[in-house]
């Protein structure tokens, strides 16, 4: 028996001293940089999604005959036996994974395995038609197969796992296991085999099974630990490294910078692209705003010490789902680059191109969220529009907050009495403010300091009260972001402007208002929309005072596979203890599930370890407070409930993929927000 040193499986000579070859990297990407984000399951892509990409032709796909090899061997006692029938996915890559496809036949006596030539046959159907092994290969007789306990064959695959250095077998994400099947395909696939290996779930499903079972495993939460890369949005980019260590380097980034940030920060300024050293959710504020400008993201372990001779140097990045490629700029490149190129193509959008929302500011009353529907948009932006929307669905098993919107009417006129147009104007002829980020920020918070001093009209802080006491009972109230320039379908602003938390006395409501006000100026909304197009006087913030809650778990979850979006079947869902406030700030990875509608699979990609929650402080804002580490957040129960309602939420707005923001109060699932999933692709 080799040991695990020796165990490389074929491609593993792309690998040298734990790093890839330059020549590797570079020819990888030329051949999959079309292919769907699946490593991120630390799992085979499948083999009908492949069957969509472009596949070599001509010579091309002639350079490397393979040599006759059996269609199947009943045991694998070599390397090279599995060398020999393997599969190679992402081959030279951090996501090289090598496979062999197996199937049992328990009806036959005793049970027989059949290790199958994975490239010949890339499916188990095709193995057994081919070989006459099963008299029907129907799918309703396939299917038996994976869903019964009585079946016939068992359908798994091999794998080599070069991040943990381990063989595994492992079976659909959809298969119903029991665990007197896994104990058999444990004794077969051991008897069979030439080293060691473990059983790899794919499912909470499989985790509970072999737990029954008594067998060890390797979960897919595991491995994604132990990848040294993920990417989060796939592209290309050209731009200067800048390796960011603090929050002063992350406000002095510019629109042409490929940042390299060392913590994944709460909000971003626009970029060319982003490598983070710490792997953050597909819901965090940075992955989104990532989403929406079109630029590559990735999580690249190390990244600040492997992109450390490229600091200040201009580049060519290609984020890929195999792995990502960093070329160095020639001069001539560098001086042929033209103005401003990069800063739009970091915006993923013509500047210009992006509209805010139309404001009609004959609306002044007060709209409680029992009126509100999609057209108020127009009054009290689309946050709190989307609110009322959902509430007037009657989703069963769930319920929005109480609230009301105070309209766009209500900032005008307080900015108007102010002379904002006037300070806006002054604050842009400041040396240096439109070249200079920190000017520009010194500037911007200036302007939010001031704002909040500036008094508000007597009558119309006395109805803010009046409303918060009569239809709200004067308990904790969110004071929260609803402008006409986010939720929009092309440009989302996620994580641009202020949310005041637990808000208790009349004073600090109308403080509270004017803080998220003045957030029309934070510094990264400011950089976002310019980028963007928005002009600074379309930009007018509504506000949503609502009902704070004291939820047991909270998250956000996604209408369908942000790794993939030919994955319209799959819930992404994220969430932590407590209230939500952390779970989109990328500083701590949540718990990550996936869930799918057609193989009623769930999939964990991460648990949550924290041991300190928030909750609400009976003082007013938020606290926190120790929670058992280690327990799940999610139960399978609730995992399907929110996917249920993730559709309804999605059918609510005329089937457009939902970012949802949600909680959990006692068995029912409050609504917080829903806005379009923004995802550009360059």
């Amino acid at each position: 028996m080799k040991n695990q040193n020796n165990a490389r499986p074929v491609g593993a000579s792309c690998f040298q001293n734990n790093s890839v070859t330059a020549f590797c990297v570079a020819a990888a990407i030329a051949m999959l940089a079309a292919m769907p984000a699946t490593a991120q399951l630390a799992r085979k892509p499948s083999y009908y999604q492949q069957q969509s990409q472009p596949q070599p032709e001509g010579p091309a796909a002639q350079l490397v005959p393979r040599p006759a090899v059996p269609s199947s061997l009943p045991a694998l006692r070599s390397q090279a036996d599995f060398d020999q029938l393997a599969r190679v996915y992402d081959a030279g890559t951090p996501m090289q994974l090598a496979h062999v496809l197996f199937v049992i036949d328990r009806q036959a006596k005793p049970p027989r395995m059949y290790y199958i030539d994975t490239p010949r046959y890339q499916l188990h159907v095709r193995f057994l038609r081919d070989t006459r092994l099963a008299p029907s290969t129907v799918k309703r007789e396939i299917d038996r197969n994976y869903l019964v306990p009585d079946r016939r064959f068992l359908f798994g695959t091999l794998s080599w796992q070069q991040n943990i250095g381990s063989f595994t077998y492992e079976f659909w994400e959809g298969d119903k296991l029991t665990a007197p099947l896994l104990r058999q395909a444990e004794q077969q696939v051991r008897a069979s085999f030439f080293g060691p290996v473990k059983f790899k779930t794919n499912s909470t499903l499989h985790e509970r099974v072999a737990k029954e079972a008594g067998i060890d495993f390797v979960s897919q939460e595991a491995l994604i630990r132990e990848q040294p890369f993920l990417p989060m949005n796939l592209g290309t980019a050209t731009g200067r490294v800048r390796i960011v260590d603090d929050d002063a380097g992350i406000n002095a980034l510019l629109p042409d910078d490929i940042a390299v940030l060392r913590q994944v920060p709460i909000g971003l300024p626009p970029v060319a692209a982003v490598l983070t050293e710490r792997p953050s959710t597909a819901l965090s504020h940075v992955n989104l705003l990532a989403k929406g400008w079109g630029i590559p993201n990735a999580y690249v372990r190390d990244a600040a010490a492997v992109l450390k001779e490229h600091a200040g140097q201009w580049v060519a990045l290609k984020v890929a789902s195999s792995g990502y490629q960093v070329r160095r700029l020639t001069p001539e490149e560098v001086a042929a680059l033209p103005p401003r190129a990069v800063r739009t193509a970091a915006a993923g959008a013509v500047p210009g191109s992006a509209r805010a929302i139309k404001p009609d500011l004959r609306e002044s009353r007060l709209l409680p969220l029992a009126s509100l529907r999609a057209r108020n948009s127009a009054q009290c932006g689309v946050k709190a529009a989307n609110l009322g929307a959902m509430q007037a669905a009657h989703i069963p098993g769930t319920s929005v907050p109480d609230g009301f919107c105070i309209p766009f009417a209500h900032y005008d006129r307080f900015m108007h009495a102010n002379g904002l147009a006037d300070r806006i104007a002054r604050m842009q002829q400041q040396p240096g403010f439109a070249s200079d980020p920190k000017v520009r920020q010194k500037a911007l918070a200036q302007l939010r300091d001031e704002i909040v001093q500036w008094p508000v009209d007597a009558a119309t802080a006395a109805g803010w009260r009046a409303a918060w006491q009569s239809q709200l009972g004067g308990g904790g109230v969110f004071v929260r972001s609803s402008s006409n320039s986010e939720d929009l379908p092309g440009f989302s602003g996620a994580g641009l402007y202020t949310t005041v938390p637990n808000v208790k006395t009349g004073d600090a409501l109308e403080v509270a208002v004017k803080k998220v006000w003045a957030s029309v100026f934070n510094p990264e909304a400011w950089e976002a929309r310019a980028a963007a197009g928005f002009g600074a006087e379309s930009v007018l913030m509504g506000v949503f005072v609502q009902t704070a809650i004291d939820s047991a778990n909270a998250g956000v979850m996604i209408t369908r596979d942000p790794f993939d979006a030919g994955h319209p079947h799959i819930t992404y869902i994220s969430a932590k203890r407590g209230i939500g406030i952390r779970v989109v700030e990328g500083r701590r990875v949540a718990e990550q599930v996936m869930y799918s509608s057609w193989s009623k699979a769930i999939q964990v990609l991460s648990r949550s370890a924290e041991d300190t929650a928030l909750q609400l402080d009976k003082d007013g804002g938020v606290k926190e407070v120790p929670v058992e580490a280690g327990r799940n957040v999610l139960t399978d129960d609730l995992v399907v409930r929110l996917a249920n309602v993730g559709v309804a939420v999605k059918r609510t707005f005329n089937g457009v993929d939902q970012d949802i923001e949600w909680a959990t109060v006692g068995e029912r699932i409050v609504l917080l927000q829903a806005r379009p999933y923004v995802e550009r692709r360059r």
